[in-house]
């Protein structure tokens, strides 16, 4: 569904993203996972249009990132690490205003998804005065408007406790299970672990690994004995 092939990306000399290779299965929760640096950010913002690399392909369902961008953003909600929405407007307000530029959103299914998420309550609060755990969820609501079969996040959940963080992915596994791909970045292992069906390792603007969970814990001189955090912080060392 989601394949790239020689992707690099320079800006000016550095390079940021070298030769990346993979192919992402309909329904796959991928983590990417990677030290700061490493070019997850950058590679998310490929993927999502948002940028462009300078060599290679992305393609989507076999269309090509380049040439069929607008088809390609009909499936695609994208959710930043920064959190944009209005802050002077209501959380109700800002769902309403970007449903009208994702059309074909009605407001009852988004109504529905907020009740889901538990956040009906805070409707018609200013987003300004959220908790940063409802700040974060209604950043990805605002994704999930035009109901995109690809959802791809850069650390959704950073700076907020952990009971928020666990609804999200809690949250997120809800959608995973209804056969949404996801492409997820977070440095929180136990979120990875509990989130993640397979993982796209990177490290120096290189790919390091991309296969499932299981063989995670195979890749390498990682010891079997090790838990899961442990085993990648190994990894990306």
């Amino acid at each position: 569904m989601i394949s790239a092939e020689n992707l690099s990306k320079k800006f000016g000399r550095k390079e940021v993203l070298k030769d990346i290779n993979f192919c992402i299965q309909k329904g796959e929760t991928v983590g990417v996972v990677g030290p700061n640096g490493a070019g997850k950010s950058t590679l998310l913002k490929i993927i999502a249009t948002i940028m462009r690399g300078t060599n290679g392909s992305v393609q989507i369902d076999e269309m090509d990132t380049k040439k069929d961008t607008k088809k390609i953003r009909e499936k695609i909600g994208y959710v930043p690490q920064e959190i944009a929405v209005y802050h002077e407007l209501t959380a109700r307000e800002n769902l309403r205003f970007f449903a009208k530029l994702a059309k074909n959103s009605p407001e009852e299914n988004w109504v529905r998804r907020c009740e889901e998420w538990k956040l009906a309550e805070h409707l018609d609060k200013k987003v300004k005065h959220l908790s940063g755990g409802n700040q974060r969820k209604l950043n990805i609501l605002i994704a999930l408007l035009h109901d995109p079969e690809i959802l791809i996040l850069d650390e959704p959940t950073v700076g907020i406790d952990i009971s928020a963080k666990q609804e999200i992915v809690n949250d997120l596994r809800q959608l995973g299970s209804e056969g949404k791909t996801i492409l997820y970045s977070s440095h929180d292992a136990q979120e990875l672990e509990t989130l993640c069906t397979s993982f796209l390792i990177l490290k120096e603007g290189e790919l390091l690994f991309y296969g499932s969970k299981q063989k995670v814990r195979q890749f390498g001189s990682v010891a079997q004995s090790k838990n899961f955090a442990e085993t990648l912080g190994e990894i990306v060392g």
